[in-house]
Parts: structure tokens; sequence; C-alpha cells
């Protein structure tokens, strides 16, 4: 979904929360993990690869 080496926006994801644990404050609920950094900067170092599970959250125009 990206192109070259574009980062992904975990922000604008609708898989990433905001956690209670001030050592992991940032996590994903399509990998179900919590971590320091964003996560898909986690699963870029992890496997090498851009994150696949990005879905665009919805905004409250697009609920329609």
């Amino acid at each position: 979904m990206t192109e070259g080496n574009q980062r992904i926006n975990c922000m604008k994801c609708r898989h990433f929360y905001v956690t209670w644990d001030p050592q992991f404050p940032r996590g994903c609920r399509a990998f179900g993990f919590k971590t320091h950094a964003l996560p898909s900067a986690t699963v870029l170092s992890s496997s090498g690869k851009p994150c696949m599970n990005f879905e665009p959250k919805q905004t409250a125009g697009s609920a329609k």
C-alpha cells in the first residue's frame, strides 16, 4: 500500500491504539502487540517489510 520508502502513519490506522503502559504506550490490534515505537516501525524492523494491515480510520464524514 505504500510506495518506496514512504512511512506508514499508525495514527491514521484503525488498528492503532494508545495503551496505559508507560513502557509500551502504543499498540496494534491487528498484530496484537504493544511497543514503545510506532507499530509500523516495529513491523518494518522485525520483518523487513512494511505493515500490510494498515486500514484508514473512518472519519465522521466517511461513515455515511
